[in-house]
């Protein structure tokens, strides 16, 4: 299993739509960093966040999720409250080609900051906007900027084809459109 570089990526955005829509450069004028990058593509955060919150002392439990837990925010700023958690998505759309696996961290300009983004790996063959899991571990309100990088994707293209992908498990994320809370 081998990671892509850039003109790979460019390629597979361009002729097979694994990205959309795609920078295929660097934007960095003024904003948090987006686009393709050596061996990654930096995604941005769209301007549509789920927040959590203990306004109603909600339990949150994976299996029962309480949307009571959260609230809604848009916006071009988001304030992430002290030590808490929101969830949001990308502004691309990702066509994961079936022998390929992603891995997606937190870009260097949060992380600096106390502010970890979580992503799941993109499993072979799964397509939608990627749901994103903001963190900020400080006792600080934290703010994330709308439509700017927050993480960057990493493409491991395997050897081999898997057996079953994520589209033949008609996996529970598939094709999601928006921000996806828990399913069980």
């Amino acid at each position: 299993m081998g990671l892509k570089p850039d003109h790979w990526i460019r390629k597979m955005a361009i002729e097979h739509k694994m990205i959309e829509p795609f920078e295929d450069r660097q934007v960095r004028n003024g904003v948090i960093s987006y686009g393709v990058s050596s061996y990654g593509y930096d995604v941005r955060v769209a301007d549509e966040f789920k927040i959590f919150t203990n306004v109603f002392s909600a339990t949150v439990d994976p299996k029962n999720f309480d949307t009571k837990s959260m609230v809604d925010f848009i916006g071009d700023v988001c304030i992430v409250p002290p030590n808490s958690f929101a969830l949001a998505r990308t502004v691309e759309y990702f066509r994961i080609p079936r022998n390929v696996l992603t891995v997606c961290l937190g870009k260097s300009t949060y992380a600096r900051c106390g502010i970890i983004v979580n992503v799941t790996p993109f499993e072979p063959e799964w397509e939608g906007f990627v749901t994103l899991e903001i963190s900020n571990t400080t006792p600080l309100p934290a703010k994330i900027y709308a439509n700017e990088g927050l993480a960057q994707v990493l493409f491991f293209e395997a050897d081999e084809e898997c057996e079953i992908s994520y589209a033949d498990k008609k996996g529970k994320y598939q094709k999601q459109q928006s921000i996806v809370l828990p399913k069980l």
